[in-house]
């Protein structure tokens, strides 16, 4: 029962760590997957199979390893030289993805509480500095309280695109104005970037853990959650007509489908971008650790700090451009893990 208790604790955050502000607007999802009609959905079912066995991968072989961080860890799986160049690439994919959760927490409330985007922004790095001053603490209670409320959510949005009279006929719309490649490349470009991303907390977390059969466990429920969740995203969102021009398009299809909960689903989605922002910067601190000997306070500031100004930059020019780029740098990251 305690190892369940752990592997439900663990999968918690890895759900929360790659569900951020891409998953929770819904952006992400369509830029990878939904943008292809039914042909999506394939994707979906590709890269949960990649989430559930490749999560696990990462965590049991830092564990052997003995890896404290993606550093380490890198220098493992890429060799000392190449694992260096890898860390480098990989320290600066995180700081852009922690100021795409910023710049999508200014979105969401502009968007939909009509609040100006950096007061939305500053509180969010407030709360997260707050938080994170409580270590791995902070960040298990915050995915443990977030992540259930949100698979909720998630599924009842399904629940109720199933329930409209022209579900079948969205979901089996094949979209062709796309290049056939982008189609079959797009799901292991995604679970290579969020996977490559998401081992700067599971590296850390499997040091802590330390225990084969939770990890595994936790991986599996992890991403079995984490395909569940896709699957009910992409049967929500396929109900939105020119679902690609909205920055925040699960909001704008809870508001169509179930607008009774329009503003509970907006913080639900607050939630959600904050369990990454703290995460990313968990993930970020612990690799500035091995080389500045500063105050882990001062340091989350200078993660903090970055991640402000490039959340400057439009949310869905920052998501469109990085987040394609980062999933084909990632795909080397993703070989080579599958083949220790």
């Amino acid at each position: 029962m305690k190892t369940w208790g752990g592997a439900c604790q663990i999968a918690a955050v890895y759900v929360g760590t790659i569900i951020g502000a891409g998953f929770a607007t819904g952006k992400e999802i369509v830029q990878f997957f939904s943008q292809f009609g039914f042909y999506g959905l394939f994707g979906i079912i590709i890269s949960g199979c990649l989430f559930i066995f490749l999560g696990a991968k990462i965590m049991l072989v830092a564990m052997d390893v003995q890896a404290k961080s993606f550093e380490e860890f890198n220098a493992y799986l890429f060799g000392e030289r190449f694992g260096l160049a890898a860390t480098f690439i990989q320290f600066f994919m995180l700081i852009g993805v922690t100021g795409v959760m910023l710049s999508g927490t200014g979105a969401l409330f502009s968007e939909r509480f009509h609040i100006p985007a950096n007061a939305g922004i500053l509180l969010t790095i407030v709360i997260g500095f707050l938080v994170m001053k409580k270590g791995v603490t902070g960040l298990l209670a915050v995915n443990v309280f977030v992540v259930p409320l949100m698979i909720v959510f998630h599924l009842y949005t399904a629940s109720e695109a199933i329930a409209q009279p022209d579900f079948l006929e969205n979901l089996f719309m094949k979209e062709t104005s796309h290049h056939t490649w982008k189609v079959w490349t797009s799901p292991f470009s995604y679970a290579a970037f969020n996977l490559a991303l998401a081992q700067a907390v599971l590296v850390p977390l499997a040091f802590e853990i330390k225990d084969r059969q939770t990890i595994k466990k936790g991986a599996f429920l992890g991403g079995v959650v984490l395909t569940c969740l896709m699957i009910a995203s992409h049967v929500s969102l396929i109900q939105l007509a020119d679902v690609a021009k909205y920055d925040i398009p699960m909001a704008q299809i809870v508001e169509k489908l179930i607008p009774a909960f329009h503003f509970i689903y907006a913080f639900l989605i607050y939630g959600e971008i904050f369990t990454s922002v703290i995460g990313n910067a968990y993930g970020l601190k612990q690799q500035l650790e091995n080389h500045i000997r500063w105050p882990a306070s001062l340091l989350f500031l200078l993660i903090f700090s970055a991640g402000f100004l490039l959340s400057q930059v439009s949310y869905g020019t920052l998501l469109g451009f990085l987040y394609p780029l980062f999933g084909m740098i990632s795909l080397l990251f993703l070989l080579l893990l599958w083949k220790k």
